[in-house]
């Protein structure tokens, strides 16, 4: 069942890190959306996985959730 998940990335900062983050993301859900807003650092990812494994993936990316 898929579940919106929406994440502040506080240091989010440039079209790298959205990709580095979609990435992450697609690794562990294929199917996953993901949509990133830079200028108010959130992420808003439609998944089947569970919000701490999505928590997890863009943590061991090296970005920050506030």
């Amino acid at each position: 069942m898929a579940m919106s998940v929406k994440l502040n990335i506080s240091d989010m900062a440039c079209s790298a890190c959205v990709d580095t983050i979609t990435k992450a993301v697609k690794n562990v859900d294929f199917s996953a959306t993901v949509d990133a807003d830079l200028q108010s650092k959130t992420v808003s990812i439609d998944t089947t996985q569970s919000e701490d494994d999505i928590k997890s993936v863009i943590t061991e990316a090296g970005y920050t959730i506030a």
